[in-house]
Order: structure tokens, then C-alpha cells, then sequence
């Protein structure tokens, strides 16, 4: 059975659109449900550890590529970007071990920052 996040990358990518716009919707999506949980914390708060594991599995996925040996980016592209995933997944424990709105700002901003940058890069 795969993840969510794994499936929703699969679904996304069978649309005619580069990688990097794909990666970029991916992250869109993820900080999307972040924000929607963070916009009403009081309404929202069940949809908190659905919103953190869907967002953890696509960076788990982005992890696994760069890290892999036959990742094509530069080394000093793909540890920036290993980094920010270690980064992004202790937030994701610390928001789950103690469940705060504003720990939301952090994992929404880069999501968006992110996909905002390969939406960017994807039209050069």
C-alpha cells in the first residue's frame, strides 16, 4: 500500500507538467492543509497529524532523492536541500510533541518558498 504523499506525487505527475512544477504543487498542496489547520486551530486541530504526515512523507520523498546516488543535482544543491528536510522534519516532531499554531508558520513558509522558487526555476 503506498503513502499519500507518494500517491498524490504519482497522480500529479501524470499530468504533462515538468518535475519541478510538479514538486512545486506537491509542496503548494502541503502547505495549503498546514495553513487551513493553522487558519482555525480551534476547528482544525483533528486535521493537525494528517496535515504533518502528509507533509513529512513528501519530504521523506525529497530526502530519499537527494540523497541517492543517482540524484544528478550538484552535491552542494542536494546537502542544502537534506538539510532543510532534516530541518523541516524536526519541526514536524516538535509541532507533534507539542501541538502550537505558530509552529505551523515555519513548515508553511518554506513550502511555500520552495515551491515558489521551482515555479520560478521551471519557466528559465
Amino acid at each position: 500500500m503506498q503513502n499519500s504523499a507518494a500517491l498524490a506525487y504519482q497522480q500529479v505527475g501524470k499530468q504533462t507538467v515538468s518535475p519541478r512544477v510538479l514538486e512545486a504543487n506537491l509542496l503548494s498542496r502541503a502547505a495549503a492543509q498546514l495553513q487551513r489547520v493553522r487558519d482555525d486551530w480551534q476547528n482544525n486541530r483533528r486535521d493537525l497529524f494528517e496535515a504533518l504526515r502528509f507533509n513529512r512523507k513528501l519530504w521523506n520523498v525529497f530526502l530519499t532523492s537527494v540523497t541517492s546516488e543517482e540524484s544528478k543535482l550538484p552535491r552542494e544543491l542536494r546537502e542544502n536541500i537534506a538539510n532543510l528536510g532534516i530541518f523541516v522534519m524536526k519541526q514536524t516532531v516538535a509541532t507533534q510533541d507539542n501541538p502550537e499554531p505558530r509552529k505551523l508558520d515555519v513548515l508553511i513558509n518554506i513550502n511555500r518558498e520552495l515551491a515558489a522558487g521551482l515555479r520560478a526555476a521551471s519557466t528559465e
